[in-house]
Order: structure tokens, then sequence, then C-alpha cells
């Protein structure tokens, strides 16, 4: 919102410098025709150069601009990317030292040489960042703390930048390997519905039919990323998916004789705009836990939830799924 708000008054700036200015401007286009020619056609050549400089670079979906952060990513033909499995990513965050532990098949455990038991009674986690555990240990995130409080294996499935047609996807392909799943837990986040909206990655149409990446003129990706502007058909198209893709992960659960949930944490007051959107998307059908938090129960670096908003929210499904 910041960015936004920058590039608004710096635009607001610059038509404000053309109304007072616009006296000299238009004696130069008047009497120097020439001269406005050539610095169109600069300015036509320019933008042209920067597409193609821009194309060497490698620009990822913009939920994985960096290769190199942690935890690893790689790409993935369906998903658009996975974590790498079978490492340790190590990051400072905060002043603390924080391992990001992948087993075998791509899901965070506690530490290196663990794994999650497939064939056990297990809890499934389908999400992102916030349920992965962004700048928390394993025992702060929320997965790890279910575990505790309900004393049944978590399975912690979620991909950082990942949208809810992702996490639809993810458990598709996951869940079937899960012999005793339990329950099925996800997330929605109504600050993070931007991401459904964007065709960069591997997406599902209405219908949840797959689509592959869309690519897209690099300069125009760059000034998606300062003016998020969306058309009005978009938004709701992507309201229409993502509520499917809510209700296809609650019947991939159900089809598996296990409970599903989808978290809805929450952030201080909801505006009228938030609470509208939240409530088209997660509908009273849902089988949905809306979770209130603290407004500054974050990091303070980002806009993750702290290790005090994780247990929150942990407690709060450990309540929910051991109740009759």
């Amino acid at each position: 919102m910041w960015i936004e708000s920058a590039v608004r008054i710096t635009i607001a700036s610059i038509g404000l410098l053309l109304i007072f200015a616009r006296g000299r401007a238009t004696r130069v286009v008047t009497h120097s025709p020439a001269l406005t020619l050539q610095v169109l056609v600069a300015a036509v050549l320019a933008v042209v150069a920067a597409e193609f400089a821009v194309r060497r670079i490698h620009q990822q979906p913009a939920e994985w601009q960096l290769r190199d952060e942690e935890p690893r990513r790689q790409d993935d033909p369906q998903l658009g990317w996975v974590l790498v499995s079978g490492r340790v990513g190590k990051v400072s965050i905060g002043g603390r030292s924080i391992d990001y532990a992948i087993d075998a098949a791509g899901y965070r455990v506690s530490r290196a040489g663990e794994h999650v038991d497939a064939a056990r009674r297990a809890i499934v986690f389908g999400g992102e960042s916030v349920m992965f555990g962004e700048g928390l240990t394993w025992e702060e995130s929320i997965p790890a703390q279910v575990e505790a409080l309900t004393g049944i294996q978590s399975a912690n499935l979620a991909v950082h930048g990942y949208s809810t047609d992702q996490i639809y996807l993810r458990l598709t392909r996951e869940l079937p390997r899960f012999r005793r799943p339990v329950a099925v837990v996800t997330i929605f986040m109504t600050e993070l519905f931007g991401r459904n909206l964007d065709a960069d990655r591997p997406h599902l149409a209405p219908g949840l039919v797959w689509q592959p990446a869309v690519p897209k003129a690099r300069l125009a990706a760059m000034a998606g990323w300062l003016v998020p502007f969306r058309r009005e058909t978009t938004v709701e198209r992507g309201i229409g998916v993502t509520r499917e893709a809510l209700h296809a992960i609650v019947q991939l659960a159900r089809d598996r004789g296990a409970t599903p949930l989808v978290v809805v944490p929450q952030f201080g007051a909801e505006d009228d705009t938030l609470r509208a959107l939240r409530e088209r998307i997660v509908t009273a059908d849902l089988p949905s836990l809306l979770v209130p938090l603290d407004r500054d129960w974050r990091l303070p670096w980002d806009r993750h939830p702290n290790a005090r908003a994780a247990r929150a929210i942990g407690a709060a499904v450990a309540r929910t799924l051991s109740s009759p």
C-alpha cells in the first residue's frame, strides 16, 4: 500500500507540474515539432530496449523473486514450485537462528533426519508461509502447536507463496499418500487474496480447470507490482475460483474420512470491504474457524504472525478438532 501510494503521489505531482508548465510545453510542441518527435521516438525506443534488457533476467512469480531465499524452492510443472526436499535451511531472523528442516517428501519437520510417517494418523496442513511458520521455530509453528495439544502427528505441506488453488493442487497430489488422515486444515486470509488473481503461475480457471502460467511483458509485470490494479471481472473470477478451491479441499478431506477445517486468522478490526470479501468466499456451508488476533501479534520485520499469534491459532484449531 505504501508503494502504491508513493506511485500515486508521483503521478499526481507530474500532473501538477504539467498543469503549471503547460504554456511552456505548448510552445515547445508548437515551435519545435522535430524536437518533440525526437523525444517521443526516444521514449518509445527506451521502453523497447528496457523490455529486451529485463527479459534477460529470469523473472519468478511475485511470491518467488529470490531463488536463494530460505526455505529453498524448485520448479514444479504442475504446482509452479515446491520446497527443495531433504535439506535444512538456516536463517537469522530478528536476532534468532532458525532452522527450516524439510524431509524427503518436501514437508517441514522438527529437525534433520525426521520425517512424516504417512502410515500413522496425521492432521494434514495445507497452506503458504503463514501455515509453514515463516520466522518461527518448528515448535512455534501452527502445525506443531496442534500436534503438541492433540497428540496427533502433524504433516506440514505448506509452501511459501502459494495461492488457494495451488494449496488445493498440492493437497490433491499429496493427500492420497496418507493412510489415516484425521483432519485436513487449510488457511484463508483476505489480505493474501490478491495472489489468487495472478496468472504468472500455474492456476485454476472456473470449474477448477488447470491452466499453465501465462507469461507477460516484464515491464508490464513490474508496473503491476507498483500499481496492483485489477479489473472487476478478474476479481469476480478470483472470488469464484477461490470459493470453488476451498469447497474442493473440504470434499477431498471428507472423501478420505477426515475432518475438514478452513482457518481464517483476523488481525485486529476487519473493515467492511474485507468482511464482504471474506463472507463471499468463506461461505456459511464451509467448515471454517475465524480466529480473532491482536493486530500487533506479527513479526516485527514483516506481516507474518508471531509466536503468540501462531499459538492462539493452534489452540483454536486443536479445540475445534477435539470437540465432538
